[in-house]
């Protein structure tokens, strides 16, 4: 009687000891885009690994993603963007949301505030602490702010 919950969870078993391989293949994957479009591709619940040919969605690099990680995986992220701000810029408030050149969008949430000289195009650099959080720096002064990014 004992026999049959023994291999019921011995069938059940194998089928998840099939698809380490599958788990392995995508663990090695660098890009975090490509991880896990590699992890969807692993049939559920199957008895074989995913097929060698699985197509695998189109990889983004890390800098295209950085600020918009669902799952902080940080060591796969860049510790930081460098881009500008195109045309005028004297500036921020408290909520201003600021598009960069490379098409990224930050909002500032620290409630801060600098008036700047206006200048074209800025220099902006927008970096990860070591805590996690996200401050957005301007080229040639000290100012910074507290940064989230929205697109």
């Amino acid at each position: 009687m004992k026999a049959l919950p023994l291999a019921v969870l011995l069938l059940a078993s194998g089928s998840a000891l099939a698809n380490d391989a599958a788990i392995l293949k995508c663990r090695a994957v660098s890009d975090v885009a490509a991880r896990v479009a590699c992890y969807d591709a692993i049939p559920v619940g199957a008895a074989r690994p995913a097929a060698a040919g699985a197509p695998v969605a189109a990889a983004a690099t890390a800098e295209e993603h950085f600020g918009m990680e669902a799952v902080k995986q940080r060591e796969a992220q860049p510790k930081s963007v460098q881009s500008t701000i195109v045309g005028s810029f004297d500036g921020w408030g408290p909520g201003s949301q600021i598009r960069l050149a490379n098409g990224q969008v930050w909002r500032v949430i620290d409630g801060s505030d600098a008036v700047l000289a206006p200048r074209n195009d800025v220099k902006v650099s927008i970096e990860r602490n070591l805590l996690g959080t996200i401050f957005m720096r301007v080229d040639g002064t000290n100012a910074s702010a507290k940064v989230r990014r929205v697109q």
